[in-house]
Parts: C-alpha cells; structure tokens; sequence
C-alpha cells in the first residue's frame, strides 16, 4: 500500500496556548471532539481517545493514542479510522507564536494513498478552519 503525508497550515487570532487548549477541549467547538455523537477522551500522554462522528449520513468512528503533548507547542496523537483502512496513522500539530496569532501546522502522516486517504485533507481543513472562526468569528 503506498502511503501519504498531509500538511495544512492556519493562522489563528489568539496565542498558542489557548489554541493548545481549544483543540484538546470536547467542549469549544473549533475543535476535533466537539459535538461527537460519542466520545471518550484522555489527553495525556499514553491516553487513549474514540470519538464517534456523523458525516455524509453515517457514523464514523475514530481512535487513538496521545504520543505527545507539550503545552503550547506540541500535540500528537496517533489516528485509526475506516478511512486509514484501519492502518495506525500520525497526527501531530505545532503551534507557533507568529505576532498576535498562532500559526497552527498539522501533519498527518502514514495515510493511505487512495480517495478515503486523501479525504482526510478536507476534514482537517474544515476543523482548523472552524477553530479560526472560533477565536475570530466572521463579522
């Protein structure tokens, strides 16, 4: 199976401790656990995460280890889904002091190079996108 990496990149209005918080909070939304039809969620180093989430008419279900986690900086996790064909892929973000924003990469490593692999770009676009309107909602 040939394998792929995504990079994407956002800059968000607010400093790099607050995004670090937002993304790890079930409860803000802008982040990837907020509004899961069922979670369960343990952000420490070696804790585990499932979340459950509807997406085009069906529930998709999501798991995980949390590899890293160095507050404001740091985050990475691994990621096994459906649509990694249940391979266990990486997910790290950085979160970066840029002025009075925070320049948030995440790269997720080791997807499957097909459709359902590819379509992971989509979905970690929708959320960082969601996490800038969170801090910075549009007028």
């Amino acid at each position: 199976m040939n394998l792929i990496d995504l990079t994407l990149s956002r800059p968000i209005t607010a400093n790099p401790g607050e995004v670090f918080d937002v993304w790890l909070d079930a409860k803000s939304p802008g982040g990837p656990w907020f509004g899961c039809e069922r979670l369960i969620l343990n952000p420490v180093p070696d804790g585990l995460f499932y979340h459950c989430v509807r997406h085009q008419g069906r529930a998709w279900a999501h798991y995980g280890r949390f590899i890293r986690l160095e507050r404001p900086r740091v985050i990475e996790h691994t990621w096994v889904s459906e649509a990694t064909r249940g391979v266990e892929t990486v997910v790290m973000l950085a979160f970066e002091p840029r002025g009075s924003d925070t320049e948030v990469t995440l790269r997720h490593s080791g997807l499957p190079d097909d459709a359902m692999g590819r379509q992971h770009e989509e979905g970690w676009a929708f959320l960082l996108d969601a996490m800038a309107g969170w801090f910075h909602p549009p007028a």
